[in-house]
C-alpha cells in the first residue's frame, strides 16, 4: 500500500515538472497530431473521400480544426492552474500556430478554391455576408499573434505589451465562434458547444483574475493595519 502511494506520489511529481526532452516529446506529439486532420484532407482529396463537394468539406474541415486549435491554446493556462503543472505553458505558442496553420488554410481554401483571387468578388462578399466579414476579421487579429510568437518578438516588445496583444486571442475566439453561428444558420449544435467551451474558459479567467486582485487588496490591507495600529 505505502508502495504504491509512493509510486503514485513519484508520478505526479514527475509530469509536475518533467525534463525537458519529456516535453519536447509532448511537443512534437501535439504537432504530429495537429497535422493528422491535414493529411486526412489530402488523403480525400486525392482518393475522392471528399464527398460531392470537396471545397466546401474542405473549407468545413480546416475551419473546425482553427476552433479545436483556438480551444486548446485557450484551455493550456485553466490546465495548468488546475494540474499544477507549469510546463503546459511551453505547449501553448504551438497550439496556437497550429490554429493560426487551420485558419490559413481555410482563408486560403477561400479566396483561392471558392473565390479564384477574385478580388472585387472577395471584398464584395466581405462587406455584403455577415458571417465572412466576422470571420475576415478574425482572421486579420489572428496575424499580429502567430507574428509576435517567437522570443526575440517578445522580448523586443517586452512581456506586458506582448501579454496585452495576446489577450486578443479571447475576441478571436469570440468573432470565430459568430462566424460559425451565422454560416451553419439552422443547426447550431456544434456552434453552440464551442460557444460553451470558449465562455467557461473566459469565465475563469476572470474568476482567477478578480481573485487574485482580491487577494492582492487584501494582503496590502493587512500591511496597512500594523502600520495604522503603531501611529495610533
Amino acid at each position: 500500500m505505502a508502495a504504491s502511494l509512493s509510486a503514485a506520489g513519484a508520478a505526479q511529481r514527475s509530469w509536475r515538472n518533467p525534463a525537458n526532452a519529456t516535453v519536447q516529446r509532448v511537443k512534437w506529439t501535439l504537432i504530429a497530431v495537429g497535422l493528422l486532420p491535414l493529411l486526412r484532407l489530402v488523403a480525400g482529396y486525392f482518393l475522392g473521400w471528399l464527398g460531392a463537394n470537396p471545397i466546401e468539406f474542405i473549407t468545413r474541415s480546416t475551419g473546425t480544426w482553427t476552433l479545436v486549435g483556438l480551444a486548446i491554446t485557450l484551455s493550456i493556462t485553466p490546465l495548468r492552474k488546475l494540474l499544477n503543472w507549469p510546463w503546459l505553458l511551453r505547449l501553448r505558442r504551438t497550439a496556437g500556430l497550429l490554429a493560426f496553420f487551420y485558419a490559413c488554410l481555410h482563408f486560403t481554401t477561400y479566396i483561392w478554391f471558392d473565390r479564384f483571387f477574385d478580388l472585387d468578388d472577395i471584398l464584395k462578399d466581405i462587406v455584403k455576408r455577415p458571417f465572412i466579414t466576422v470571420g475576415f476579421a478574425a482572421f486579420v487579429l489572428l496575424v499580429p499573434l502567430a507574428a509576435t510568437s517567437n522570443n526575440a518578438i517578445i522580448k523586443r516588445l517586452g512581456a506586458r505589451l506582448w501579454q496585452r496583444i495576446h489577450y486578443a486571442v479571447y475576441l478571436i475566439a469570440v468573432l470565430a465562434v459568430v462566424h460559425y453561428w451565422w454560416l451553419v444558420k439552422k443547426d447550431i449544435t456544434q456552434p453552440a458547444i464551442y460557444a460553451a467551451v470558449f465562455f467557461l474558459l473566459l469565465a475563469l479567467r476572470l474568476f482567477w483574475k478578480l481573485r487574485d486582485v482580491t487577494q492582492g487588496r487584501n494582503a496590502g490591507d493587512s500591511k496597512r493595519r500594523p502600520i495604522e495600529n503603531q501611529r495610533a
